[in-house]
């Protein structure tokens, strides 16, 4: 009994859904989820990874049939039909992938939006103006660095000037030293942030941290405690706002397990919100190349229980008692090459004499 072509395709295409779905979900790319943000983020990578080996399976399975199904037969010298144009499979082809980019794109608007991207406040403080419709694109990336004067108030000082308020923050970051710069007036370039999620919206995070990034490394900060520390501890199941900001260049800030990363400029305070959801200890890492240790500015964000994280409070306030140069490392711009490496190479059986003959 010959089976109609039209059950074969049916069988066939439930047999790639299922494959699709199958590994969609159990592709095991991504590292533990420890942030109620990153099963969002996890959500949607799924939905993509599985419409992508969806797409792959069929292309490259029709692909191999063809190869084999019309492939020239030994002594078959003749050509091939003509054929000149399929309309409605030229349409089908063009359509689906078209619906396909639409939904992830609505798909990751609402992601982006449950995370708290879209933050309101942000729109208002910088709108979209008629003039930035025909500003070409050198005068908007001009707009980044060097903003014209305003009478418009700039509220990238005044959170500026909010953080500075902390004598412990105060003492790390030079703000004195870098203008903020005002948002840029028409082109809706504010600084980075990823507010509270909307049914957070208009209530207080449960802890607040200064972040500064420096080459080559990461200072914390907790207002109100004169904590000072190289590590960042939060609290599980706790909302989270990291006021992120750089001394010198650029600088990300990047937890792999929390699905987040925020930029730190110079200039710009940066801000990002997220709810730790898994206890452990997890790789903070520098995700912009910000000079050549790059690759050394790690540090680790460690997520306690409340009742640990209290007491990681309290014993933290009694050493920052000490002078403040001793409680945070010293910064490696002031060290010379050698100097540096020599924790990283110590292990590797390198020499500090090696290292500096190398450097000289």
């Amino acid at each position: 009994m010959k089976i109609p072509s039209t059950i074969w395709t049916l069988l066939i295409g439930i047999v790639l859904t299922l494959v699709s779905l199958w590994f969609g979900t159990n592709h095991g790319l991504l590292p533990t989820a420890a942030s109620e943000e990153a099963s969002l983020v996890d959500g949607l990578f799924n939905a993509m990874m599985t419409v992508s080996v969806g797409i792959f399976l069929v292309v490259e399975g029709v692909l191999i049939y063809s190869v084999i199904k019309y492939r020239r037969r030994v002594g078959d010298n003749s050509d091939g039909p003509p054929v000149y144009g399929n309309v409605p499979l030229e349409i089908l082809w063009t359509a689906i992938p078209a619906l396909i980019v639409i939904g992830i794109s609505v798909y990751s608007f609402d992601v982006y939006n449950e995370m708290g991207g879209f933050n309101p406040h942000a729109v208002h403080d910088a709108p979209v103006t008629p003039q930035a419709m025909k500003m070409p694109g050198a005068a908007i990336a001009a707009t980044l660095s060097d903003t014209p004067p305003s009478t418009e108030p700039n509220t990238n000082q005044k959170k500026a000037a909010e953080v500075m308020q902390d004598p412990a923050t105060a003492e790390v970051r030079n703000s004195d030293q870098i203008p903020q710069l005002r948002n840029a007036p028409g082109v809706g370039s504010v600084a980075p942030t990823i507010g509270p999620t909307p049914e957070n919206e208009g209530k207080p995070p449960a802890l607040v941290v200064n972040v500064t990034g420096l080459q080559y490394a990461w200072i914390f900060t907790y207002p109100d405690t004169g904590i000072t520390t190289g590590e960042l501890h939060v609290p599980v199941g706790r909302e989270v706002q990291v006021n992120i900001s750089a001394n010198d260049v650029l600088h990300a800030f990047w937890v792999p397990e929390f699905r987040l990363k925020q930029d730190a400029i110079p200039g710009r305070q940066s801000e990002l919100r997220f709810t730790p959801s898994k206890e452990g200890t997890y790789p903070l890492i520098c995700a912009e190349l910000c000079g050549p240790y790059h690759g050394a500015m790690r540090s680790q964000v460690v997520v306690q229980k409340p009742e640990e994280f209290q007491q990681w409070l309290q014993e933290q306030q009694v050493a920052s008692n000490e002078d403040l140069n001793k409680a945070v490392a010293v910064n490696p711009a002031e060290l010379s090459p050698s100097e540096f490496l020599t924790p990283y190479t110590h292990n590797m059986g390198i020499q500090p004499e090696l290292l500096h003959q190398i450097h000289n």
